[in-house]
């Protein structure tokens, strides 16, 4: 995985938002707030799976609902300090942002605002 990798974010349907001016679904920030078991948020390795097969996957081996798929790069997560870690958790293409050494829920709200900024900027990568 290179700098300019896309991690793909799977969306939930309940972090994305109708933008009048973009005539466009957006994502919210809190589809890039970390989990809060292991401070962690999930993506897959855009140079192991495509956007659509990563929105397969999550819907259908993991059972899981998205309206989409957005993404990240490395380079993204490292300007805002956040280790990018190829970890393979659960199936080969797993990807994990630690935001561990986010200690506030500023820091957390912040990074996730930064973070769905550059995605929405990409745009959608795959939307069934």
């Amino acid at each position: 995985m290179n700098d300019n990798t896309l991690l793909y974010r799977q969306i939930h349907p309940c972090f994305v938002r109708y933008d009048e001016h973009n005539q466009d679904l957006r994502a919210t920030s809190q589809a890039f707030y970390p989990s809060e078991v292991d401070h962690k948020i999930s993506v897959y390795d855009g140079e192991q799976i495509s956007a659509q097969d990563s929105w397969r996957h999550y819907t259908e081996v993991e059972n899981l609902k998205s309206r989409g798929v957005m993404a990240v790069t490395p380079v993204e997560c490292k300007q805002l300090m956040l280790p990018v870690i190829a970890d393979g958790l659960g199936f080969p293409e797993h990807v994990s942002i630690d935001c561990s050494a986010l200690t506030t829920r500023k820091q957390v709200e912040n990074n996730a605002k930064r973070l769905r900024a550059s995605a929405n900027a990409r745009g959608w990568q795959f939307r069934p």
